[in-house]
């Protein structure tokens, strides 16, 4: 088949570079978002499809607005059997979905229609799922609302961050969409109304920065499955007194990794022991965290323990 690829982040790299493996199909286009400027410095960044794309030697195109008719046109040119897109950003009008023999797939990681939108890997593990996966789904002008083709399942581990199930997920949506084009090559991809599978829909907003930020009156494995959320990005966080300072400051904590404690007996966010195992703080419900490793705003990332003795933190000391 002729594929367009549409695509911008790092989870639909997999899928593209199986397209490109693959002798039964050839990658004509690939779409992605402009370079966009990232970091400190602000230094302008391709987006990992377009890196790919390069590395394959493929046609890309980077408009600012799909729904232009200038890309319309360049689109239609290229007379793609099928379009795929992954995590692509911009909504895609029905004049592009009506343009190949075959229709418009879309990979969305999650099992929908739950977590439809913006965020579904972090919401899946918030919401402390037993399984999450990748749906190949028929695109049509609503969001993450078309029938689904096939789904790719994967249990959600104990320690699994976003970083780490978004790893997995991008693989197995890989695998999913060489599936599903060999089904629609055969006559024998399906469809299914997301409103015939029994689950409620749900929609994963889009994230910011103060999603971060902790609440310690939650119970520990709550915030827990917050962390590894929140894990590479945007970062769970808490504010900490500032000691050195005379506790008038609060510093930005970085968490990312924790240990589950049944002995810790306090108010929720108090740390009630600093040892060299790390840092216990106190949550709601029964029990708490002893933190491992963090990044305080300024510094890098270090165990606990070690952040505990050079910032002169306090046994009592409330995070927030």
């Amino acid at each position: 088949m002729k594929v367009v690829f549409i695509g911008t982040s790092e989870f639909g790299v997999p899928a593209l570079d199986a397209l490109v493996a693959s002798p039964e199909h050839t990658v004509v286009g690939v779409v992605t978002q402009p370079d966009r400027p990232v970091g400190r410095q602000q230094k302008m960044t391709p987006s990992p499809i377009k890196e790919a794309a390069f590395k394959h030697h493929l046609k890309i195109f980077q408009p600012e607005q799909i729904k232009r008719d200038s890309v319309i046109k360049q689109i239609a040119y290229l007379r793609p059997d099928v379009i795929v897109v992954a995590a692509y950003g911009q909504i895609l009008p029905k004049v592009i979905l009506d343009l190949p023999q075959y229709g418009c797939l879309n990979l969305h990681a999650s099992i929908l229609p739950k977590f439809r939108g913006a965020s579904p890997i972090q919401s899946a593990i918030l919401a402390r799922e037993k399984k999450s996966g990748v749906t190949v789904m028929w695109m049509n002008e609503g969001l993450d609302t078309g029938d689904v083709l096939l789904v790719g399942e994967t249990p959600i581990k104990a320690d699994d961050t976003a970083q780490t199930l978004h790893d997995r997920l991008a693989l197995i949506g890989a695998k999913s969409l060489l599936t599903s084009l060999a089904l629609i090559k055969k006559g024998k991809a399906t469809r299914t109304s997301q409103s015939d599978l029994g689950v409620a829909a749900s929609y994963a907003k889009k994230l910011t920065k103060e999603d971060g930020r902790i609440d310690w009156t939650k119970g520990k494995r709550d915030i827990d499955a917050h962390i590894r959320a929140m894990t590479p990005w945007p970062s769970a966080y808490t504010w900490v007194p500032d000691n050195m300072a005379g506790g008038t400051d609060q510093k930005m904590l970085k968490i990312f990794t924790t240990i589950f404690s049944h002995r810790a007996k306090g108010k929720p966010g108090e740390v009630v022991r600093v040892d060299k195992h790390g840092v216990l703080v106190s949550t709601g419900g029964t029990g708490g965290l002893l933190l491992r490793e963090v990044q305080l705003e300024g510094k890098k990332r270090m165990h606990a323990a070690e952040f505990a003795r050079g910032f002169n933190l306090a046994v009592g000391t409330i995070l927030g």
